[in-house]
């Protein structure tokens, strides 16, 4: 079964709101709340050089965010982006910049969003495992999970639920 992480419906509508109104380059942003749950997407500027194929959070916003949280500010857990002519899983570049320290990655394209944990040894890429959204909506709760090809041998069970 994997792990599960609870976001706002209206934080998925924010990051497919800002992925669908950047066709030809990636969105980025950084996600804060807590192990299980996000409680805030911060769009930030993509700083990468080509930002149609690879997204790069702006050094400034990251290092603030680091220096809130050491103030006793929001938790930062992790970023999102997007896939602006892709699926919603992990490319190999992503699993290339991604550290294994636990992180949340959310990936929006095609109007979805979907939920990654960055790890060693990864199912996915090498480098991630699926989370499993539960969006949460005017007190109720709906699961999202990642997209069909990202359906492992371990969440066989789950997925026939």
């Amino acid at each position: 079964m994997g792990m599960r992480v609870r976001i706002s419906s209206a934080i998925v509508e924010q990051i497919t709101t800002l992925a669908a109104a950047s066709p030809e380059a990636e969105i980025c942003g950084l996600l804060f709340g807590t192990g299980d749950a996000i409680d805030r997407a911060q769009p930030c500027p993509n700083a990468a050089a080509d930002p149609a194929r690879a997204f790069e959070i702006d050094p400034a916003a990251l290092i603030a965010a680091h220096r809130a949280m050491r103030a006793g500010g929001a938790r930062l857990i992790g970023h999102f982006h997007s896939h602006p002519n892709g699926q919603a899983m992990p490319s190999p570049r992503d699993a290339e910049a991604a550290a294994a320290d636990g992180s949340i990655w959310l990936i929006a394209a095609a109007g979805g969003v979907t939920g990654w944990r960055a790890v060693a040894d990864g199912p996915v890429e090498g480098r991630f495992e699926p989370l499993l959204l539960d969006r949460i909506a005017s007190g109720c709760a709906e699961r999202s999970r990642p997209p069909e090809g990202a359906q492992l041998k371990h969440l066989a069970g789950e997925a026939s639920r």
